[in-house]
């Protein structure tokens, strides 16, 4: 089947090419300090969320919220990048650009499938009814454009014109699947301080039939669910979405906003129920995630490596914005499991020595293992654990003034990341509950220019966060401040660029 092309608005071919002027403008006056060695970052200008993540013809696709005139948030583009091999990456001409009636002021979030030998992107058209940034005045539709060779797209215009209700007016960031031979859409949506996920079906992706609100939020479940997502794993319901407006609970929901999940089931009225809520990453930046199933029935998930409203010191560089690594999710009893892709391993380059235990007291520089784009494998013996930290620094400066902290807290019976001393304008601590039955830890920690993500090797866990330490800082150490603990490499890499 391929996607009809009537109604097609005029091409944005003049608008693409004024974006595409701006980028190699501003990719002349970038500045690469910070600039991820095999993360997906754009070439200048602004990034955020990841907007279509989808297998075409042999290649992974992803699009992503692009704003090519500045390194700040503005009218969204969708840019574009694809993989052969989901390691190493080549850049593509911006695919969206806004500007008709019905995306005038944005390309908002959405999806991208593929309907026969078609590309589809489906997305949200924003336009400003008032004052550009007030969010009480603003329409917001979604959209289809379509492509026969994955570079190319030409728009359709609105294909849901309006919410189920007209008192909705954030309405945004479909995402599209095909399920016994429909297309099924979900999408957030906002009634007063409701939130709300409205479900669409269609046979063509032209012509759409709202079925239910799938979900909907309660007092504490914030205002508004971003990003939603709907798939099935080992036979059970996941809604994975970014809630905005959860208060903090504990060490838990720290960040300005979330990503996060419930497991349960959709009944036949298009009723999702399923239990509590639960982050996906625990780090400081990690946001508006989106999964694709991959040709091999693998569900793969990538998210924003970033926050709104936190430091971002590479805008003064002329860019800004990174996606995270692409990761598997699989399913045990009611919680994701969450692993670096396995592709990634391409990335290594030869292997460096590993340390011996260090159990006393103090800290021992590791010189064997140095730099700002590593995989590390650290294992932590907590069983006579009784007080203090013990773990690892990272991105460590000659003059010890900048590192980055991984340990075991054993008073807290947690494991934290500490970036307090990790570079340019960023602090505060992210961790995670650690069974105290628990006698070790086995940890695979990437590093990049930016950029830290920690994985417990039994997925059970994840922490995510930026940094941004001097060029320089490059060291790393074992630390032992307190008794009983052990700490060590077991396996280290440099890791290649992932830019073709």
């Amino acid at each position: 089947m391929t996607v009809s092309l009537n109604s097609m608005s005029v091409p944005m071919s003049a608008a693409l090419e004024i974006a595409q002027h701006a980028l190699r403008d501003g990719l002349s006056r970038a500045i690469d300090d910070y600039r991820p060695g095999y993360h997906l970052a754009p070439p200048a200008g602004w990034m955020n969320d990841p907007n279509g993540v989808v297998y075409f013809r042999g290649e992974y696709h992803v699009f992503y919220q692009h704003h090519p005139f500045d390194a700040k948030w503005g009218p969204m583009y969708w840019g574009h990048a694809k993989s052969a091999d989901l390691v190493h990456w080549q850049h593509l001409p911006i695919a969206l650009a806004p500007g008709d009636d019905f995306d005038r002021d944005g390309c908002f979030s959405g999806s991208a499938v593929v309907c026969g030998d078609t590309l589809a992107l489906i997305y949200t058209g924003h336009t400003w009814l008032g004052d550009v940034g007030d969010e009480r005045s603003i329409r917001q539709v979604q959209c289809l454009a379509t492509s026969v060779d994955g570079i190319r797209f030409v728009k359709h215009g609105a294909v849901i014109e309006r919410a189920p209700q007209d008192t909705i007016m954030h309405f945004r960031d479909p995402k599209v699947w095909k399920e016994d031979g429909y297309w099924y859409l979900i999408a957030g949506a906002r009634l007063g301080d409701m939130p709300l996920l409205p479900l669409y079906r269609s046979t063509d992706l032209h012509v759409w039939e709202f079925l239910n609100y799938v979900s909907g939020g309660r007092e504490g479940d914030g205002y508004m669910w971003e990003c939603p997502d709907l798939f099935r794993l080992n036979g059970r319901d996941v809604l994975l979405y970014s809630p905005q407006g959860m208060p903090p609970q504990g060490y838990d929901r720290l960040n300005k906003y979330q990503t996060g999940y419930r497991v349960g089931r959709m009944d036949n009225e298009w009723n999702f129920t399923g239990g509590p809520f639960i982050e996906l990453d625990n780090g400081h930046d990690f946001y508006a995630a989106q999964t694709l199933l991959a040709a091999d029935g693998r569900r793969l998930v990538w998210a924003w490596l970033d926050m709104w409203e936190s430091p971002m010191p590479s805008q003064a560089h002329h860019w800004c914005g990174m996606l995270g690594l692409p990761r598997e999710l699989e399913l045990h009893a009611d919680r994701l499991c969450i692993y670096p892709a396995r592709e990634l391993t391409a990335l290594r380059k030869a292997p460096l020595p590993s340390t011996p235990w260090w159990e006393e007291s103090g800290t021992r520089w590791v010189p064997e293992v140095n730099g700002d784009m590593l995989e590390i494998h650290v294992h932590l013996d907590m069983l006579d654990c009784t007080d203090g930290h013990v773990g690892i620094a990272l991105r460590c400066s000659d003059d010890g003034h900048e590192q980055t902290l991984l340990y075991y807290d054993a008073a807290l019976q947690r494991l934290v990341l500490d970036r307090s001393r990790s570079g340019a304008q960023v602090t505060g601590q992210r961790s995670v509950s650690i069974d105290p039955t628990q006698e070790r830890l086995a940890l695979r920690v990437f590093l990049d220019r930016s950029s830290i993500e920690v994985f417990d090797e039994n997925g059970r866990f994840s922490l995510s966060s930026r940094l941004y330490p001097r060029p320089d800082s490059l060291g790393v150490k074992l630390f032992n401040h307190g008794s009983g603990g052990r700490v060590s490499i077991t396996k280290a890499w440099p890791l290649d660029s992932g830019w073709l």
